[in-house]
């Protein structure tokens, strides 16, 4: 009775994770590790997560994809001043549900200057706790905008998104820094950022 009680339990927590609103996410927080997963380049080559950040001050941007112009707007802030975080030896990475044949229209038409990675199949977004699911009229919502998140990932990934989030990493993959916030329109401008990225140098 026990272990059925239990199992219930478990099959329940799964659900509910899988299940939750950008409200309800679980970011990893300061002084943790970065989960051991994979992300895949435009070439469609995995990468390790890990290896990529190892050695190196990170700053770690999720994002909810190339369709969302509140993230476009971020993802161009952080570029024009991507200079002061190279300057202080930081790297900028991006990471989206987008399948890698979109990040690699985006990397040939040039329009941003750090990499991106995708996480069709949002390991890296549940990894670092900041998936949710949309619920079914938002996805009609995006549907009616010619927003199919199936077809951007590449057909892994239908309804699920991360929360729009920064992680400093440090060059021990240990987080030092994070910002995330469930609404969308919400984000970290550029120099708080760099404002905190100096602290942590410091």
């Amino acid at each position: 009775m026990k272990k059925l009680a239990a199992l219930i339990f478990c099959v329940f927590a799964a659900q509910f994770a899988l299940s939750r609103s950008a409200e309800e996410v679980t970011p990893l927080l300061i002084g943790q590790k970065t989960p051991k997963v994979d992300v895949v380049d435009e070439t469609g080559t995995k990468q390790f997560l890990p290896a990529l950040l190892k050695g190196k001050h990170s700053i770690l941007v999720f994002y909810r994809g190339g369709w969302c112009p509140y993230c476009n707007t971020h993802m161009q802030e952080l570029a024009e001043v991507e200079s002061q975080f190279l300057e202080l030896g930081y790297q900028i990475v991006g990471i989206s549900p987008d399948s890698p044949e979109l990040l690699a229209s985006i990397e040939k038409d040039g329009e941003l200057p750090y990499t991106l990675y995708s996480d069709s199949g949002v390991s890296a977004i549940e990894g670092f706790g900041i998936d949710f699911t949309l619920n079914k009229a938002t996805l009609l919502k995006y549907k009616g905008f010619g927003i199919d998140l199936g077809k951007n990932s590449g057909g892994l990934n239908k309804d699920r998104l991360p929360a729009p989030a920064v992680f400093i990493v440090t060059p021990d993959n240990q987080i030092a820094f994070s910002y995330v916030n469930p609404n969308y329109k919400d984000r970290i401008p550029g120099d708080l950022l760099l404002a905190a990225a100096k602290a942590i140098k410091n």
